[in-house]
């Protein structure tokens, strides 16, 4: 019902926003601020989108928790999508979300409702035991022969 609700209010304030702007200035000057905005959002992307992956990088290699990275890449992304959107209310939603502390408060918001039931990196030594299927095992082998060998006997190990 949200994104329902969503889709419908989104074009409607965007028209409206779109109308009392074109009004107040003209035409031609509102396209060119939807067109600079566009322009300048992407170069301010791609500016954020690169920290944000460097930050995640470093999230791994420290083997530390990178949801918090995850979520900054995520919201950047979105705010791409909403920068090149056509529209003033579009457009204000993306630079807010490109803001570090906007995107603390979001995070916190989801943080708060979304609960994590286990989190795991890497893999632990024991994460393999074998299990009732698993009948092959590999490994190398080489012949020993030696002075000590007795050659026959009755045992199943002998060279005959």
């Amino acid at each position: 019902m949200y994104l329902l609700l969503a889709f419908l209010l989104v074009p409607l304030i965007e028209i409206a926003l779109f109308i009392q702007v074109g009004g107040a200035i003209g035409l031609w000057p509102t396209l060119a601020i939807v067109i600079l905005t566009a322009i300048l959002g992407t170069v301010m992307v791609r500016q954020q989108g690169r920290h944000a992956i460097a930050n995640l990088q470093r999230s791994f290699s420290e083997l530390q928790n990178p949801t918090k990275p995850l979520a900054d890449g995520a919201m950047i992304l979105f705010s791409g999508a909403l920068l090149l959107t056509p529209g003033f209310f579009t457009d204000a939603l993306g630079f807010a979300l490109l803001m570090p502390p906007v995107r603390a408060v979001v995070y916190d918001f989801i943080r708060k409702r979304v609960k994590v039931q286990h989190f795991e990196m890497g893999q632990r030594p024991e994460s393999h035991r074998p299990g009732p299927r698993d009948t092959v095992i590999d490994g190398d082998y080489s012949e020993v022969s030696g002075e000590n060998d007795k050659r026959g006997g009755p045992s199943g190990w002998s060279n005959h």
